[in-house]
C-alpha cells in the first residue's frame, strides 16, 4: 500500500487512468468497434494495471523486507536496495 502522499497521489492518478480506459472500453464494445482497436485498448488497460501493480509491489517489498530502522544492526542498506531493485527488475520484465 502506498503510504507517502506522493505515492498515494501517483496510485490514484493511475487508478483514474485505468477507470477512464475501462469506461472507454465499455463505450467501444457498446458501439460495436472492430476487434483490432478493441484489443489495442485492452492491452493499454492491462499495461496501466500492471504499472500500478509494480508500484504497489515495490512499496510492499520495501516495507516488508526493508531494513529495520529501530534495529541496532548497521548493515549495508545499499545491499538491501540492490536486492529489492533486482526483484523489481524481474517483475517489470515479466509484466510487460
Amino acid at each position: 500500500m502506498p503510504h507517502s502522499p506522493e505515492d498515494k497521489k501517483r496510485a490514484i492518478l493511475r487508478l483514474r487512468r485505468i477507470k477512464g480506459q475501462a469506461e472507454a472500453l465499455e463505450r467501444a464494445v457498446e458501439s460495436g468497434i472492430d476487434c483490432a482497436p478493441l484489443l489495442q485498448q485492452i492491452v493499454a488497460m492491462r499495461g496501466a494495471a500492471n504499472g500500478l501493480m509494480i508500484e504497489v509491489m515495490e512499496s510492499h517489498l520495501r516495507e516488508t523486507f526493508g531494513p529495520d530502522i529501530d534495529s541496532t544492526d548497521t548493515g549495508d542498506v545499499s545491499v538491501y536496495d540492490d536486492n529489492i531493485e533486482g526483484v523489481m527488475k524481474i517483475l517489470r520484465r515479466y509484466l510487460k
